[in-house]
């Protein structure tokens, strides 16, 4: 039976809720907006299958990549729409094209983030681009079983623990499935996301509403992206567009203050989630291939397994090989946790009691000599 003693053992992927075969696992919210697991023990049957998909208890050993790529989609426009090189999009289009299925997270119509899929190359939009919140898993892993067990092609995409618990569910290989994660900083809390647009909509335009939302707004630029938030009122439309490191969200988020426990030690990193393929942004591909970074987005792919290898091998792709400790420089996240900072206790001992931005502000506040250095740098890209 599941029973969560210390929060960081729990990572939320929601493969003991689906897997019980008394549907006797149920979720509660914590204090810092986090589902766990909750087991009634009077219909528990004792049956351990709770435990046995659980990825935490049960971690794969680490491991390299088979090849790594650095590469973009040739469609500008999809690009632009894409976190970084809309390789995403390239693998779902494949699937969809022979009759498959593609999951992946999405905003719902109160904009939290949940997994879905879509039979549809429409439905692919909505997939597209980060979201910098834990998605609310669902049902998805049962549905995605129902698809392999008719035949049908599956490709699912999550972050690493998502796929891990997904493997872990599944119990079995199948040769329709096909899985890619994301390279993971940490998943942020979905209470604290509320919360923050909650307030954000209050000041903006308390009669308005959202939209849209866009984490990674590249009309900046793919370096120095922005965070875009879309709002409708009956009078006016108002577009908030701030770079990610001057909105609060975004760097409370980058400071690891509200990251799920679990995220701090993941059992997922290294290899370990089983993903065909891997996907990120090429941080630092400017000093590795110059030739191809135009500001615009570029995609790290770690091509994991032979079917990944086989299902990559076909795409219309612009990319090019490069080696794994290359990448791992701007990319060490790949392999390491991010650490637990000193002010995340405090952030949770005053959220929800101070304003949200004003605690944001207090603990994340730049220091001077960084502050000085980021100005200068905007004084000599306006010189050039």
């Amino acid at each position: 039976m599941i029973e969560i003693r210390n929060k960081r053992d729990c990572c939320g992927c929601n493969a003991c809720v689906q897997k019980c075969p008394q549907q006797c696992i149920g979720q509660s919210e914590d204090a810092e907006g986090f589902i766990y697991p909750q087991v009634d023990k009077a219909r528990c049957v004792g049956c351990g299958l709770c435990e046995k998909v659980c990825p935490v208890i049960n971690q794969n050993p680490k491991s390299k990549p088979l090849k790594v790529m650095a590469g973009r989609n040739g469609n500008e426009e999809i690009r632009m729409q894409s976190s970084s090189g809309g390789v995403f999009t390239l693998l779902a289009e494949q699937i969809i094209g022979r009759g498959g299925v593609v999951f992946g997270a999405r905003f719902d119509e109160n904009w939290n983030v949940v997994h879905s899929y879509t039979e549809c190359t429409d439905g692919l939009a909505a997939f597209r681009g980060s979201k910098y919140v834990q998605s609310r898993i669902g049902e998805t892993f049962r549905q995605a079983r129902e698809f392999l067990r008719q035949g049908c092609e599956v490709l699912f995409t999550g972050t690493p623990c998502q796929i891990a618990g997904l493997h872990r569910f599944l119990g079995k290989e199948y040769d329709n499935l096909f899985t890619m994660d994301i390279v993971c900083h940490g998943v942020p809390s979905p209470g604290v996301w509320k919360e923050y647009l909650k307030q954000t909509t209050q000041n903006l335009s308390p009669i308005a509403r959202i939209v849209g939302i866009n984490f990674r707004d590249k009309r900046t630029g793919w370096k120095e992206y922005s965070f875009t938030l879309h709002l409708s009122a009956p009078d006016k439309e108002v577009l908030h567009t701030e770079k990610f490191y001057r909105n609060k969200y975004m760097r409370g988020f980058l400071a690891n203050l509200y990251l799920r426990p679990s995220c701090h030690q993941c059992p997922s990193k290294s290899g370990k989630s089983g993903a065909d393929i891997t996907l990120a942004d090429f941080w630092g591909i400017e000093h590795i291939v110059p030739s191809i970074d135009d500001d615009k987005g570029t995609g790290l792919i770690l091509v994991n397994t032979a079917k990944g290898k086989c299902m990559y091998n076909t795409l219309p792709i612009i990319s090019q090989e490069v080696e794994y400790e290359q990448a791992l420089k701007g990319n060490h996240v790949i392999e390491i946790s991010v650490p637990i900072p000193s002010q995340r206790e405090c952030f949770f001992d005053n959220f929800g009691k101070e304003n949200f931005f004003r605690l944001i502000d207090r603990l994340t506040k730049e220091p001077l000599k960084t502050r000085l250095r980021r100005a200068a740098g905007r004084f000599i890209k306006r010189l050039r």
